[in-house]
């Protein structure tokens, strides 16, 4: 049970060094946004204990055809938190305040947003308008069934130990309790990220994330959208869910990945980046 090794922080330093890195104030703090490749802008939303890494496996490929801007939404990774209580309202605030910058209040943009940032993609999209194309990743506040596959273990004690095997062990076990289906995905690139984000969360999105809302929000979005699941997701039931957002709607495709779990753009990139690229695909002019 090794921690993560060498070349895993030297890819995802990779990363980093390559982003357009951009530090916009947002009235209570900042937020930090990373920058990737150039054409019409896509802004990623990561999940409740993440960071911009949750989609070291998606950037690349989506910055070949797009301007990717990925958040360290407000309280996670380098971005301050939006004042002292943890609100929806203010988080999305801080978005919006930040991309006005970033883009311009005026300019389309597409959303994609994982987990609970999911659900934060949505409720930004219905607020700020000039979204043109919606994807939302194991999205948070469905309200619905859950299917827990186990227990998380507290991991703040062996921080304080401090123990970086015993760190490590713990961060794998929830891993795959909650995050990722195969054991083989849990490697050392998923370790690293889950752990960085982890420990720099200072946002808390649980209750957020288990009170409901995301049908009523989706009722209003106007905008193409696209819903994506790993088959084994335990905070949802994929299949009922797909049926119940998008069945019968035009406007909407829904997809559930076969053999992976929640953090289903990483254990399942090799099908979610090609169906990124073809949903947010721009066409020709004319």
């Amino acid at each position: 049970m090794n921690a993560p090794d060498a070349a895993t922080h030297t890819y995802i330093h990779h990363l980093d060094t390559i982003a357009r890195r951009e530090v916009i104030d947002f009235g209570e703090g900042s937020l930090c946004w990373r920058g990737f490749g150039s054409g019409p802008p896509v802004i990623l939303l990561h999940g409740g204990h993440g960071s911009w890494r949750h989609w070291v496996k998606n950037i690349e490929p989506l910055a070949a055809a797009h301007t990717v801007w990925v958040a360290d939404m407000p309280g996670y990774g380098d971005s301050d938190k939006p004042g002292p209580d943890n609100t929806m309202a203010a988080l999305v605030a801080a978005l919006q305040t930040s991309l006005d910058v970033l883009v311009g209040p005026q300019t389309d943009i597409d959303v994609v947003g994982f987990s609970f940032g999911g659900l934060v993609s949505v409720n930004l999209a219905v607020q700020r308008g000039h979204v043109r194309r919606l994807a939302v990743m194991g999205p948070a506040g469905h309200g619905g069934r859950r299917r827990p596959r186990g227990e998380l273990q507290p991991w703040k004690a062996a921080l304080r130990d401090p123990d970086p095997e015993a760190l490590a062990t713990v961060m794998r076990h929830n891993l795959g309790v909650h995050m990722l289906h195969d054991t083989g995905s849990i490697d050392a690139l998923a370790l690293a990220v889950h752990t960085e984000s982890c420990m720099s969360t200072r946002f808390r999105s649980k209750e957020i994330s288990r009170s409901g809302g995301l049908h009523a929000l989706l009722e209003r979005c106007t905008m193409p959208i696209m819903l994506a699941w790993g088959e084994h997701d335990v905070t949802a039931d994929p299949r009922a869910l797909a049926h119940e957002l998008a069945h019968g709607r035009e406007d909407r495709q829904a997809h559930v990945i076969e053999g992976v779990g929640h953090w289903v753009q990483y254990e399942g990139a090799a099908v979610i980046n090609p169906l990124l690229a073809e949903f947010l695909a721009v066409p020709a002019p004319g």
